[in-house]
């Protein structure tokens, strides 16, 4: 757990306005708590699970996954290996767990970090943010879209419909800023593997077509994105 008497005073983080949503994968409620708080008070939205199970069902919301390899349920690094097979969402692993065979299997597991408790408070954000440079640079450019009802808000990754807030997970809103921002082109599944997903992998499990109907379901019509049979998608207007 992190060291108390480390933790600073809340500032803001170079995520954005809101910073990220930070799923605590954490068994003990003494440490979970104290991470909480504090992953919050430096302006992030830190929601806590204390199993294995539970973190598979809900990280995908997750900008960032912390996870604990002690768990009561399944082994910590089962957990960061199908979390991994599922996509690139950012996870470090911060465990008690401190050999440097342990600190091998978490990275070879598919972890993008590996703290050890206790650890300094500080150290912990400077890691989370030094992942997500690596793994979610920002664009050069990222201007506001707006076609229709839909209005794309890039600077801080938000999107409406007709002035209704729409929730979406990271590699949804990366899918639909990719076609919103070329509305009058087909995108091909495999520039959508390698720009969104960065691997040539996803459409084995379906994984493009799956985030694709999500969207249409959340943005409230299948009309915003049109299937362009044995090529890929581009953007419709709902």
């Amino acid at each position: 757990m992190p060291r108390e008497h480390t933790q600073p005073p809340a500032r803001r983080t170079p995520a954005g306005r809101d910073g990220w949503r930070v799923l605590v994968v954490e068994s003990d409620p003494h440490a979970a708590e104290s991470l909480v708080q504090g992953l919050r008070r430096h302006g992030h939205d830190a929601v806590r699970v204390d199993t294995g199970g539970k973190a598979l069902r809900t990280y995908r919301s997750a900008d960032m996954v912390l996870l604990d390899l002690d768990l009561p349920d399944l082994d910590g690094l089962e957990v960061c290996r199908e979390i991994r097979a599922a996509g690139d969402t950012p996870l470090i692993a911060v465990t008690a767990r401190g050999t440097e065979l342990d600190r091998v299997l978490g990275l070879q597991s598919g972890a993008d970090d590996y703290l050890v408790k206790p650890y300094g408070f500080l150290e912990l954000i400077a890691r989370m943010e030094a992942v997500m440079r690596r793994v979610r640079p920002r664009p050069a450019v990222a201007r506001p879209i707006t076609r229709g009802a839909l209005h794309i808000e890039s600077g801080c990754r938000e999107v409406s419909v007709d002035g209704r807030q729409v929730e979406l997970t990271r590699k949804e809103y990366d899918l639909l800023y990719l076609l919103a921002s070329q509305p009058d082109t087909v995108v091909s599944r495999a520039r959508i593997e390698r720009e969104v997903w960065g691997n040539a992998e996803v459409s084995r499990s379906r994984t493009i077509d799956t985030h694709v109907n999500s969207l249409r379901n959340k943005l409230g019509s299948p009309a915003w994105i049109v299937t362009v049979r044995g090529v890929g998608f581009r953007f419709g207007h709902g």
